[in-house]
């Protein structure tokens, strides 16, 4: 699997970690997928190779970066899908893509996904040559 940060932007409830379950799924994850909540990281092995899904929301400590060894994960290969990255930002490397996900009044999401390396930018095309359509919609 390519090397690829995303970032994960949203309020409480508005579907990251159910953003991605999904696509754990569809990348071959079988059983559980927990929350990283408490944990910080949960690694996963997929069909395409490794993938961490990380929640930041509970981050308080630096030190915690070096003690749970995220510093050699994010230089590691792999796929990392970031919640609540502001929380740790100052350790984060740029996001490849920055997944942007709002709850709208009638219970639909707005969904935004924005480059922000020349990896995601090629990530962001390869969507579109693929009938994707625009990364920018309402769910």
């Amino acid at each position: 699997m390519a090397d690829l940060f995303v970032a994960l932007h949203g309020d409480l409830g508005a579907g990251k970690t159910t953003f991605v379950r999904h696509l754990l799924r569809a990348l071959g994850v079988t059983g559980r997928i927990k929350s990283p909540t408490y944990a910080v990281v949960e690694p996963h092995a997929t069909a395409l190779g490794a993938a961490w899904h990380f929640d930041f929301y509970r981050f308080a400590d630096p030190r915690e970066w070096e003690d749970a060894g995220l510093r050699d994960i994010f230089q590691a290969p792999g796929l990392k899908l970031a919640e609540w990255p502001q929380l740790a930002a100052p350790l984060l490397p740029p996001a490849d893509l920055a997944l942007h996900l709002a709850l709208q009044d009638d219970g639909s999401r707005a969904v935004r996904l924005a480059a922000g390396t020349e990896r995601g930018r090629a990530v962001l095309a390869a969507l579109r040559a693929a009938g994707l359509g625009d990364p920018e919609s309402a769910a």
